[in-house]
């Protein structure tokens, strides 16, 4: 048997269901793991080692009664899943990743997601690093420093939800939940060489909702495609308080996994028509598409024909930054993030005809997408342009629009369009980093998007890095 720590949800559930191994063992396993590695990689901003176990115990008592009598256990039961430290969770603090929110406060409400995994069974470790507020695609903050990517520790994770990737890939425990704004799933997910997944907005309940309005999905992290369909169906079970959310989609996402993919139309889009690749993605990428092309499917390269929506994603997330950073008192603004205010200060400098500018423009681009998947059953693009790169602090680099967004052009159309998306790796460079393929589906066709990434995971299997 591998180490406990290296096993993926789906095959912790067999195990705990056959007897041979149990919650309590796998979340001591997974603590002792994180007490190793999280002083180098520092992707836990916060481990409740006892309410965890605390937890487990519960769970080996469900299980046991379940083996017994057939009692009911959770979808998720004594899988051990980490929070990303956006997302509220109850008896701890949600910092956001940032010195200007106080950790004393009453910590009692539960997000949705948050929720549903805690009445799926699931074994809350703690919270994963964010920069603050989520606020850009590398992971590090004067809160928390620069969180390391497991694979090369002087490489970022990407970010947003850098701590979460970065956890799942060293084995941190299996599952972790994140935020995507622009990227902040699948661009770390790429990083680390996970399994990450941007479902259809609306899709997993939010509350509260993102400042960052209708661009900020919440999906899960994991180590395998599978692990992600079980995931998904414990995320997406409904909440009232997210008034954006979709009607309850009772599809099990496990059911047509391994449906194959024989006749699906792909539309290859190696640049969008307007992106500078890095040399080995692209050459990974296109390998990986070719194997989609040999198990079945019916490849066409071809471009969606929209230019680059940077200047709509920044606008529309500069000016929100700007609106947090005004409404802080002096003395909050001085603790900030120097990127963070290099946001605000960009962000003020929009009207409000500006933003509704942007917002016409981004409803042509989602109109545009929903006629194009008329054509094809998903899109496929690399996830990032490029390789992990070195990590910097906070600050370090100077702040445009470029810097922010530039080497991710192939997330920020998918969030403006809200389309579920998941990334895949494909394979190593020559530096030993990973690549991830990125596959696009039509609007609230998750499951769709699943089972073609289960088709290339089954041929190609996901690589963990050497810990």
């Amino acid at each position: 048997m591998p180490s406990l720590h290296k096993l993926a949800a789906h095959q912790l559930l067999a195990m705990y269901r056959a007897g041979t191994l149990s919650p309590v063992e796998v979340t001591n396993a997974v603590i002792e793991h994180i007490e190793r590695l999280n002083g180098s990689i520092k992707a836990f901003c916060l481990v409740d080692a006892e309410r965890a176990l605390d937890s487990a115990r519960l769970s080996e008592q469900r299980w046991q009664a379940h083996r017994q009598s057939d009692a009911v256990v959770g979808g998720l039961e004594g899988v051990p899943v980490s929070i990303k430290d956006l997302i509220l969770t109850r008896g701890w603090p949600t910092l956001r990743g940032s010195r200007t929110v106080d950790p004393s406060q009453s910590w009692d409400v539960d997000a949705p997601v948050t929720a549903r995994l805690r009445e799926a069974g699931a074994v809350l470790l703690g919270k994963t690093t964010t920069p603050e507020f989520g606020c850009k695609a590398e992971t590090n903050s004067p809160l928390h420093g620069i969180t390391r990517n497991p694979w090369n520790l002087s490489c970022t994770t990407g970010g947003s939800s850098g701590g979460a990737a970065a956890a799942v890939a060293a084995g941190m425990g299996p599952l972790a939940v994140g935020t995507d704004g622009a990227g902040s799933v699948r661009i770390p997910a790429a990083f680390c060489g996970n399994v990450g997944m941007k479902p259809s907005f609306g899709r997993v309940p939010a509350y509260p909702l993102s400042p960052f309005g209708t661009v900020a999905h919440l999906g899960p992290h994991t180590m395998s495609v599978i692990d992600c369909a079980l995931m998904l169906n414990v995320m997406k079970q409904p909440d009232a308080r997210d008034w954006f959310s979709l009607p309850f989609d009772s599809t099990d996402y496990t059911a047509n996994l391994d449906q194959g993919i024989r006749g699906i139309r792909i539309a290859y889009s190696p640049t969008l028509g307007y992106a500078k690749v890095d040399p080995e993605v692209a050459q990974k990428v296109d390998d990986a598409v070719h194997v989609l092309q040999d198990l079945g499917a019916k490849v066409e390269q071809c471009d969606p024909g929209f230019t680059d929506p940077i200047d709509i994603s920044v606008g529309l997330w500069f000016s929100v930054v700007h609106q947090l950073w005004a409404a802080m008192s002096p003395e909050q603004q001085a603790l900030t993030d120097p990127d963070f205010q290099a946001q605000a200060a960009q962000g003020a400098h929009y009207t409000f005809t500006d933003i509704h500018r942007l917002q016409l423009r981004r409803a042509e681009l989602g109109s545009m997408m929903r006629q194009f998947m008329q054509r094809y059953d998903v899109l496929v693009t690399p996830t990032v342009a490029v390789p992990a790169f070195e990590a910097r602090a906070a600050g370090e680099a100077h702040f445009d629009a470029q810097q922010f967004l530039g080497w991710t052009p192939f997330s920020y159309p998918f969030n403006l369009t809200q389309q579920p998306a998941i990334t895949v790796p494909c394979g190593l460079t020559t530096k030993g980093l990973p690549v991830g393929l990125q596959i696009v589906g039509p609007m609230f066709d998750d499951a769709l998007v699943l089972r073609v990434a289960r088709a290339y995971e089954a041929v190609k299997p996901v690589a963990r890095p050497a810990i």
